[in-house]
C-alpha cells in the first residue's frame, strides 16, 4: 500500500513498520524457535541414551522452543489486532 492511498499518516507509518520490520523479524524468530524445538526433540530421542541429565536438558530445550513459538504467535496476533484497530 502506498502512502498516497492510505487513509491517514498513522496508517501509512504502521503499515510500513509492520510489513518491512515486524513481520520479517517475527518470521525469523518463529523459525529459530521451531529449530530450537526440533533440536530439543533430536537431543531427547537420539542423544539421551538414558542419561537423566541429558534428558532434562533436552526437555528444557523443547519447553523453551514451545514457549518461543507461543510468544511469536502471540506477537503476530497483537500486530494484526493493532493493524485492524488503526485501519
Amino acid at each position: 500500500m502506498s502512502c498516497l492511498t492510505a487513509s491517514s499518516p498513522i496508517t501509512c507509518i504502521l503499515d510500513k513498520i509492520t510489513s518491512q520490520i515486524l513481520n520479517p523479524v517475527i518470521i525469523l524468530l518463529f523459525a529459530l524457535a521451531t529449530i530450537m524445538f526440533l533440536w530439543g526433540i533430536i537431543q531427547y530421542v537420539i542423544g539421551s541414551q538414558g542419561d537423566t541429565g541429558k534428558l532434562e536438558k533436552a526437555k528444557n530445550v523443547i519447553l523453551y522452543g514451545i514457549i518461543g513459538m507461543f510468544i511469536m504467535a502471540s506477537a503476530w496476533g497483537v500486530v494484526a489486532v493493532l493493524q485492524n484497530f488503526f485501519q
